[in-house]
């Protein structure tokens, strides 16, 4: 009977929640959270939905970028519809030269590729988190990236499309009232502005 009551203890407490790892390797953690069959969402946007764990507050959000707040670090969040619509494929070479590089594929397709970076830049690391058609950005310090990463492959992983509604924003009529088109992945080298920007003090 003890352990019955345990059992039912047990479920009671934890439910169905997302589960937070305790680990401080980067790679378990994109691994263990990834491998999930994440259906949870507590946020809805503009045709996609996706699960805030707890400790992250969203703040706002611009057309299909949303911006979050966790333990004195701001992420965000770029849902690229376009990329899902198309069922374009994240192509990522790996490079020596960042702090963190880390090519992304599951078994399940190309589909759900991506990529991480991070890139240091004095005492701040610049993440840059590619999966399931979407990006988490942010500038942060060495003790916060575990967290940053755990937190973003938590969002990522969650991330679920409405496949008409965004039909209906890809439209043609959709675009007519817009004063500004722009793809959130496409890059220019030259003059990269969609990612975030660390800006130095002289």
């Amino acid at each position: 009977m003890k352990r019955i009551l345990t059992f039912l203890l047990i479920f009671l407490v934890t439910g169905c929640t997302v589960v937070r790892i305790d680990t401080n390797n980067m790679d378990t953690i994109v691994d263990v959270v990834l491998s999930k069959d994440n259906r949870l969402y507590n946020r809805v946007g503009k045709g996609y939905k996706y699960y805030v764990p707890r400790g992250v507050t969203y703040i706002d959000t611009d057309d299909l970028n949303d911006k979050l707040y966790s333990n004195g670090n701001y992420y965000y969040l770029y849902v690229d519809a376009i990329s899902y619509y198309n069922n374009t494929k994240t192509d990522y070479k790996e490079k020596d030269d960042l702090y963190y590089s880390r090519k992304i594929s599951t078994e399940d397709g190309f589909k759900w590729s991506g990529y991480i970076e991070i890139e240091k830049k004095d005492d701040l690391y610049y993440v840059e988190f590619v999966y399931n058609h979407a990006r988490i950005e942010a500038a942060v310090s060495k003790d916060s990236l575990n967290d940053v990463i755990l937190n973003s492959a938590y969002i990522l992983s969650t991330i679920q499309f409405n496949s008409d509604v965004i039909s209906l924003m890809l439209d043609d009529e959709y675009f007519t009232n817009k004063e500004e088109k722009y793809e959130v992945f496409a890059k220019n080298e030259e003059n990269d502005n969609s990612k975030l920007q660390i800006i130095e003090d002289d």
